[in-house]
Parts: structure tokens; sequence; C-alpha cells
């Protein structure tokens, strides 16, 4: 299977209770998100540098992206990281 394309943010983030190809692949993206919520960025800021979405033009794609990917990030420090640490 090959990996994602960095470049292209999916809609929704996984929503697996293991590491996969994509968290990999976005592993980048969830820490400026991380970095972004903990600065106190606005999420439409985020929203449009991190995932290179507009949320003018497309509001309800650019919440939820944003909403799932920035769950996704906390959960890899919370839970995920432990899959890294085994070697996936």
């Amino acid at each position: 299977m090959s990996r994602p394309d960095p470049m292209l943010v999916a809609d929704l983030a996984p929503s697996e209770t293991s590491v996969t190809d994509y968290d990999l692949a976005h592993a980048p993206t969830y820490l400026r998100l991380l970095d972004a919520a903990t600065e106190g960025a606005s999420w439409e800021e985020a929203c449009r540098i991190v995932l290179g979405i507009d949320p003018d033009r497309e509001p309800e794609r650019a919440a939820s992206a944003h909403r799932s990917h920035l769950e996704r990030a906390r959960w890899l420090t919370e839970q995920g990281y432990r899959d890294l640490l085994k070697g996936t």
C-alpha cells in the first residue's frame, strides 16, 4: 500500500484505533495543528494555513476537516503514539 500524499488533506481524518498510513504521512500537519491550537490561532486561520481549505468558501468542509484532524492529532499524542513506539 502506498502512502497518501501529505499535501492532500482528506475531508476527515482517520478514526481507526491504530495509527494509519494517512497518520504517518500527515504527522507534520497534526503537529502544526497542535501548535496553532496552543498558540491560540483561530480554527479558521489554522484551517486555511495548515489544511489548505478556505473556510469562507467551504465552511462546513473546513470546520469538519479541522475538527477531525485536530481530534486525531490529540488522539495520537494521548494514545496513538504507543503504536509508533511498538513500530506499528
